[in-house]
């Protein structure tokens, strides 16, 4: 039986490549502008109490965790990015499909946008302060992460939900 919107996409399949490479391309200019307009210079408070832009040289992960393990990070960041790439290449490029393919596209972003980072500067550069409630520093790849991460959570559970919906993992497909 066929699903309902499993037609093909409307659009060509390197449209995702491109979307991939825009939002990296985002990221990777917000933190030009961070190390140009904050390094060595104070913090700008956008919401008095609440958000500023603040400087930092991230040398972990999330939340400062693995502090100097830039070739550990590198390589996870590498061995995601190879389990991305195989389920992108075997995900069915049908409608159906397009909220899981747009949700890893920009959770790829993300993470590429940090790798560059951590391989050409050794650190990642984060520059987003919520002040109200002391939340660690951030940036634009991050929130790329958490927010397709959590919206990945959500397709799992009330959109894919039925075991055929994954059979495209599958080695013998």
């Amino acid at each position: 039986m066929k699903r309902e919107g499993t037609s093909n996409l409307p659009f060509p399949a390197w449209t995702g490549v491109i979307l991939t490479l825009f939002l990296i391309l985002i990221d990777q200019v917000t933190k030009l502008l961070a190390l140009s307009q904050l390094k060595g210079n104070p913090d700008i408070i956008l919401i008095p109490g609440v958000l500023q832009l603040k400087y930092l040289e991230n040398r972990g992960m999330a939340f400062g965790m693995l502090q100097g393990k830039i070739p550990l990070l590198i390589a996870l960041c590498l061995l995601f990015f190879c389990v991305f790439l195989y389920i992108y290449i075997k995900i069915p490029k049908t409608r159906y499909y397009l909220p899981l393919i747009c949700t890893a596209l920009v959770l790829a972003a993300g993470a590429v946008g940090n790798l560059i980072d951590r391989v050409f500067r050794g650190y990642v550069i984060d520059f987003i302060y919520f002040s109200l409630i002391d939340f660690p520093v951030f940036n634009v790849a991050d929130i790329y992460v958490v927010c397709s991460g959590i919206f990945l959570v959500f397709c799992v559970c009330f959109k894919y939900k039925d075991e055929n919906d994954f059979r495209f993992l599958n080695r013998k497909n």
